[in-house]
Formats: structure tokens, sequence, C-alpha cells
């Protein structure tokens, strides 16, 4: 998959998850604090998987990000 496209997916699920933790307001603001640090987490995981990928496929000799 293109590295644009992941970037897109990314972006997605953040705005998604941005909103589903601001639309409920049963959840303390701690709860919400919480799934913002796991999106931000989780999309710099996606991000470092994206760009390992791209240089793997640009068969660079340090494919670490």
């Amino acid at each position: 998959m293109k590295l644009f496209t992941k970037t897109i997916y990314v972006a997605l699920a953040i705005t998604a998850a941005i909103s589903l933790a601001a639309c409920s307001e049963e959840k303390s603001a701690e709860s919400i604090g919480e799934t913002i640090d796991e999106t931000i987490t989780d999309t710099g995981n996606a991000i470092e998987d994206a760009c390992e990928d791209l240089k793997e496929e640009a068969k660079a000799e340090d494919t670490d990000c």
C-alpha cells in the first residue's frame, strides 16, 4: 500500500477517535485523554510501519525509521 494511502487511513482513524471521544458526555476527562493518548500512540506506530515498508520497497540498507 502506498504511503499516501496509509497516511489518509491514519488521519481518518484519528479524526474518528477524537470525534467519538468528544461526543460522549458520559466519559470523564481522564477517559477521553487516555483514548486520545492511545490514538496518538497507534498513529505513531502506523506511521513508523509505513516508513519501514517504504524503505523496504526501496531496498534501503537501514529499514528502521
